[in-house]
């Protein structure tokens, strides 16, 4: 199944029909657009129920987490459909961290000779939990602060019909900071089985892999270490000052192999559960994807939870 949305940035009817003829000689497939929000996951969890070898998605970061979640609706499987990931959207941090081409007539490319050779890779995801909501699994990051306010004034802006380019994330980013976000009230607590609490954090990013965004073609890469075969890392910052906060972004963008350091910096490497407590609503986000504000969500490892076609 291709499972297909015709609304990500730079996919085009002629991009589609194009992927569809490459594939045609190859496989027996079949078209599935989306229509709205969510269409994603029922498609796939219906692949899933219907035997299909391969679900392949067209999309950015937020079409494939949802195809992701249709997958593994009843949980991890060796006989669930492989994934395959054709990029189309604006970022697509996912796609280019599996190493894939990032547009889709080279990842098709790749997906074809993959497929022919029967090359698969198996990965570790995250799930994310609060209380009253379904546990939701996430590709490549969450973020609970800054990070999620900006996605959530980005996604209002597109709606209002802004184009999501990068200069977009950073102008916001920007902007918020200096005049949206409380950098004089930290709110967070982490909280991790079997070891003291960390208190007084202003955000959290937690990553499944690295770097955890791209910026164009700069990564973005707060915890290095971060891998899909391997727990979650956490990043965390316990103060939003101006000289902090630009040391921290500077680390970032910078080629290296430890983590961000930082007198208020926090770190945690490859865990297999934390819990991110607030004494306020905060937003929060899943791979790129805003999902309002909560007051507590509880991140867990899974490994080996989905096959990719790589």
């Amino acid at each position: 199944m291709l499972i297909a949305n015709p609304k990500a940035t730079s996919t085009s009817r002629r991009a589609r029909d194009i992927l569809m003829r490459a594939f045609a000689g190859d496989l027996d497939l079949v078209l599935a657009e989306t229509g709205h929000r969510g269409h994603a996951t029922e498609l796939s969890r219906q692949a899933a129920v219907d035997g299909y070898d391969v679900v392949i998605v067209l999309g950015g970061d937020g079409t494939v987490n949802e195809a992701v979640n249709g997958l593994l609706a009843h949980g991890p499987s060796p006989d669930l459909p492989a994934l395959a990931v054709l990029p189309s959207g604006s970022t697509n941090v996912f796609a280019r961290t599996l190493g894939l081409p990032g547009d889709p007539i080279g990842a098709t490319k790749a997906v074809l000779e993959a497929l022919r050779a029967g090359r698969y890779r198996t990965i570790g995801l995250c799930t994310a939990a609060h209380p009253g909501g379904a546990e939701r699994y996430f590709t490549f990051c969450a973020g609970v602060g800054l990070d999620a306010e900006v996605v959530r004034e980005v996604e209002r802006r597109r709606a209002a019909g802004a184009t999501a380019y990068n200069s977009l994330y950073v102008q916001t980013a920007i902007r918020h900071f200096f005049s949206g976000t409380d950098r004089r009230r930290p709110a967070l607590t982490l909280e991790q089985p079997g070891r003291p609490p960390k208190t007084g954090l202003f955000l959290a990013f937690i990553s499944n892999t690295s770097p955890w965004t791209f910026m164009g073609r700069l990564p973005v890469n707060p915890s290095p270490k971060a891998n899909f075969s391997r727990g979650l890392d956490v990043f965390g910052m316990r103060s939003l000052d101006v000289g902090p906060t630009l040391g921290a972004v500077a680390q970032m963008l910078t080629a290296r192999a430890r983590p961000v350091q930082g007198r208020h910096v926090v770190n945690v490497h490859d865990a297999a559960e934390v819990t991110l407590r607030a004494e306020r609503p905060m937003a929060f986000q899943l791979d790129g994807d805003y999902l309002g504000e909560q007051r507590s969500v509880t991140f867990r490892s899974v490994p080996k939870a989905i096959r990719i076609v790589i």
